[in-house]
């Protein structure tokens, strides 16, 4: 399952499980899960820690040194979780020791060609980031959110869950979770209606989630005074206190 164009440091880890394509190379502090697949011509470089089932495709660089100045040869980690796709020419970075010193990818995401995510970038999982779209360092992505292809998100800012970004979006704060975005900068559009039906938002979640937004973007209240209103809604809109709680802990504001 290792083919012998490939070359592997002996002190690299992986399951007996894990197959390896052609003249990739991998490094000495890397750990490949079972049943993971890699393709021909990937570059992985350590620390770097790999989950069970995981394909990654040709020409893929995974656990490169990040793309900052002020790295200066830290032993920083990227740790991936379980069933990640991730697609040809994609480029991940670890991290930084000025954060945690950590880049995470969670399990069963999609990353397509060209994308990029930048050192101390931090992925939940179920994400889809579509062909080149690209993570500033210390970028958060929330479960289940899409970026559309070409989407830019700048670095420090957080993508909520179940957001959807259009075809180059470039985000430069932080979305909260629900919502559509588009423009060059992103503005919002409304709220995913469509994904969260697919993932069972029930009308009532949805009724309660369009009532945010309109309070969020459309009643002339103040950031402070529309968080305080939605975050008096939560108790009997559940769905609601997700969004609340991304309120309170945003770092670059929001999109507004």
């Amino acid at each position: 399952m290792i083919h012998p164009s490939a070359i592997i440091d002996p002190a690299a880890e992986l399951d007996e499980n894990v197959s390896v394509g052609p003249f990739c190379v991998i490094g000495a502090d890397v750990r490949i899960g079972s049943g993971s697949e890699i393709g021909s011509h990937v570059v992985i470089k350590g620390a770097t820690d790999i989950g069970h089932d995981n394909r990654i495709y040709q020409f893929a660089s995974v656990g490169e040194d990040p793309q900052d100045k002020k790295y200066a040869g830290e032993r920083t980690l990227l740790k991936i979780g379980d069933s990640n796709v991730i697609r040809e020419f994609a480029t991940i970075n670890r991290g930084t020791v000025q954060d945690e010193g950590v880049t995470r990818i969670g399990s069963d995401n999609l990353l397509m060609a060209y994308v990029h995510v930048a050192h101390d970038c931090s992925i939940g999982n179920n994400v889809i980031m579509a062909n080149a779209a690209s993570l500033g360092g210390h970028v958060q992505i929330d479960d289940w959110a899409i970026l559309g292809g070409f989407t830019l998100v700048h670095q420090f800012s957080r993508v909520g869950a179940y957001c959807f970004s259009a075809m180059g979006s470039a985000i430069s704060k932080d979305v909260p979770p629900y919502m559509m975005v588009d423009g060059k900068p992103a503005k919002p559009r409304g709220i995913n209606a469509e994904g969260l039906k697919r993932h069972g938002f029930n009308q009532q979640d949805l009724t309660g989630i369009r009532r945010a937004y309109k309070i969020l973007y459309q009643s002339g209240l103040s950031l402070e005074q529309a968080i305080s209103k939605i975050a008096f809604m939560q108790d009997d809109t559940p769905v609601l206190q997700p969004m609340v709680k991304f309120l309170h802990s945003r770092v670059r504001s929001i999109i507004r």
